[in-house]
């Protein structure tokens, strides 16, 4: 069953250290966002492999958009 990840709060994307295909493990570091002049890392809330990844370093969010999708 495929999980969304979304965002926590408006921000920026800063780095995806991840990549479609990878396995990753539950609370592994995904998504770095900027928000609020910080670094905001983005966990996977299960392990699994990403399936897609919805958003590129640079672009701006919105909270509750969906950033990756876990499977």
């Amino acid at each position: 069953m495929a999980t969304e990840i979304k965002a926590p709060m408006p921000g920026k994307i800063a780095d995806i250290p991840v990549s479609v295909g990878s396995t990753v493990q539950e609370d592994e570091e995904i998504i770095i966002m900027d928000a609020m002049k910080m670094e905001i890392p983005v966990y996977a809330p299960a392990a699994g492999t990403i399936k897609e990844i919805k958003v590129k370093v640079g672009d701006s969010v919105n909270e509750g958009q969906v950033l990756a999708v876990l499977e």
